[in-house]
């Protein structure tokens, strides 16, 4: 007999822990969307979606010289099985672009993660993050300039 929970073999399982948005104020365009994300076996994040935004994108912070730059990542995140990737301000990070209106601090995003796993099969994870403020360190991280 079969177990209720038996899961086919390509099957692969993200944690996400501690997901949360940037808040925005009226007029801004993007946020972004941060978490841990722990893989049980090699896979790549590599989009997203959310009811609250168009345009779902993974991101990194990188320095070009004295300049700190945002840019798209291009083939996905990679996870390595059983290491947490930290996503956070001036780092890795969802974008979350076309906002139609502001999101609040108190409000709670749905958001879709996809995956692509080794073989080139895509799965989802959904989470909801709640919105958050986000702490300035006295320049030192700035976020993403919005």
């Amino acid at each position: 007999m079969f177990g209720a929970f038996t899961l086919p073999a390509w099957a692969q399982t993200v944690k996400v822990e501690d997901p949360w948005v940037q808040a925005t104020v009226a007029g801004q365009k993007a946020t972004a969307a941060f978490m841990k994300l722990t893989a049980d076996a090699p896979v790549k994040l590599t989009g997203g979606k959310t009811p609250v935004a168009p345009v779902v994108e993974i991101h990194e912070m990188v320095m070009e010289g004295d300049v700190m730059k945002m840019r798209a990542i291009d083939g996905g995140l990679p996870l390595e099985a059983g290491k947490t990737m930290e996503l956070k301000p001036g780092g890795y990070h969802v974008m979350l672009i076309d906002l139609p209106k502001a999101v609040e601090v108190g409000q709670r995003v749905p958001l879709t993660l996809i995956f692509t796993d080794t073989e080139g099969k895509e799965f989802t994870v959904e989470v909801e993050a709640p919105v958050r403020a986000l702490k300035r360190d006295h320049g030192k991280n700035a976020g993403h300039g919005m």
